[in-house]
């Protein structure tokens, strides 16, 4: 019988036994997960097992790299993989991925005595880098100044030395465009003269009257 059809065998026993089991789940038609322990077990950890083209004429390749066993210890995983590697040369040439997950099932206490949970933010940290930036990066847009029309430029250019400055003074208010004035008809200032008391007394009451100023 051919490695193909061993494993077709196998695929359709492994499906079988396993059907329901919520520890068991099958990534491939050639790689398989089971889960040793429940949900919650400090001491549960997972077992992944790919099969070659030539299984199970050759081994299979059997790794605990999942993420599920990232508090197990390196020490603890190589042990228990190597108890592993002396269950498949026994079982080598015959179908035996149910048979090393039985045996994981049945010696998880050995497998797991000299097991101390590792830090898991530092394994973490092994498998996945994630840079955090003390301060929030510069903006790459520079903002930008306010663009000027060719009469602004032309208008400010006019008021400096030719020389890029700015003579003193240059945006200084005109005060005596500031001053409010009143405009008021010559009659009127004629009266003011011969009776100035009564017609200051009217301009002040009188609205607007300083509302012009004699400049624009």
């Amino acid at each position: 019988m051919s490695a193909n059809e061993d494993q077709e065998m196998e695929l359709e026993a492994l499906r079988s036994i396993y059907e329901g089991d919520e520890s068991f789940r099958e990534l491939s038609p050639v790689s398989f997960q089971y889960r040793i322990g429940e949900n919650g077990d400090p001491k549960a950890f997972l077992i992944e097992i790919s099969w070659t083209e030539t299984y199970p004429q050759t081994p299979p390749i059997i790794s605990m790299n999942a993420f599920f066993n990232n508090t197990i210890s390196s020490a603890v995983k190589q042990s228990i993989l190597a108890k592993l590697q002396e269950a498949v040369e026994v079982n080598l040439g015959t179908a035996m991925t149910y048979t090393l997950f039985e045996y994981a099932k049945d010696n998880k206490e050995q497998f797991m005595e000299n097991h101390n949970p590792v830090n898991s933010t530092t394994s973490i940290s092994n498998i996945i880098s994630i840079e955090t930036p003390n301060t929030a990066p510069s903006s790459k847009k520079k903002d930008k100044k306010e663009q000027l029309s060719k009469a602004q430029k032309r208008k400010l250019a006019d008021k400096t030395d030719h020389k890029g400055e700015l003579p003193r003074g240059w945006n200084w208010v005109d005060v005596v465009k500031g001053v409010m004035v009143a405009v008021v008809p010559l009659s009127t200032l004629r009266k003011t003269l011969e009776h100035p008391h009564q017609y200051c007394r009217h301009l002040l009451n009188t609205p607007g009257i300083f509302s012009q100023s004699l400049f624009t």
